[in-house]
């Protein structure tokens, strides 16, 4: 059974390289013309409403860290910018309707993403680690709660939906603006949390700067994997450019 198993697995792996050779995704052996075209305008739906919510995220989130001192807080407000340039991305990616298998456009939309990825996260670790430097102490009120809870929530609704589709239409640009809004949605908990700890135990005022470290870190680590991945295979796929 287990040869049995990894000969499947095998050939399926041969199977979806041959047809990424071929300058198509997967998705175009899974999904009917009308079905593809289907998720595509729900992909694009997603992406419209992700950018509208991130954009009012990222505003309260950059001034409940102006208000509270808080580097989690600018970490999140910074991944809510990177949510909404991820999600135009997508839209990129999904705007023209002879694309929606186009694997030489999934991979360029990926490595813009891991580009923009690797660039945010040097602004939310430098930010971190200069409010760790001056000791800076982050400030607890209701309006800090309010918009953790509500961006928490928002950000992993988005993040699961956004899967979802990505995993239907075998899309790594999608996947990764699911990674990003599920980071949001940690780091919006993480506000809240690191605010509760600092309001019982005021001796732990670095675990904002530290979470803040941490998450930029983490987008930096999948921005590189992102285009270590992706560079070559824009390259293996130029010839196929089937969506001009």
């Amino acid at each position: 059974m287990d040869q049995d198993q990894e000969m499947k697995i095998s050939e399926s792996v041969q199977f979806s390289d041959e047809f990424e050779n071929r300058g198509l995704l997967e998705s175009s052996t899974r999904l009917k013309p009308h079905e593809a075209q289907s998720y595509r305008k729900k992909a694009l739906w997603v992406s419209w409403v992700s950018i509208l919510v991130t954009i009012a995220l990222a505003v309260a989130a950059f001034t409940v860290s102006i208000m509270r001192h808080s580097a989690s807080a600018f970490g999140f407000a910074f991944d809510a910018v990177l949510d909404v340039l991820s999600s135009i991305i997508v839209l990129w990616r999904y705007s023209n309707a002879a694309a929606v298998h186009s694997a030489h456009r999934e991979y360029i939309a990926c490595v813009v993403l891991g580009v923009v990825f690797i660039l945010s996260s040097m602004c939310i670790v430098g930010k971190a680690i200069h409010d760790l430097a001056t000791k800076l102490l982050p400030e607890v009120g209701d309006f800090l709660f309010s918009v953790s809870i509500l961006s928490g929530i928002l950000c992993i609704i988005l993040a699961v939906v956004k899967f979802m589709l990505g995993r239907v239409l075998t899309s790594r640009a999608l996947i990764t603006d699911a990674f990003n809004s599920l980071v949001g949605g940690i780091m919006g908990f993480s506000i809240l949390i690191s605010a509760e700890v600092f309001k019982h135990h005021p001796n732990v005022w670095y675990l904002d700067g530290m979470t803040g470290v941490l998450i930029g870190l983490i987008i930096l680590a999948y921005g590189v994997k992102l285009l270590i991945d992706m560079v070559p295979r824009v390259r293996q796929t130029h010839n196929y450019e089937t969506f001009e």
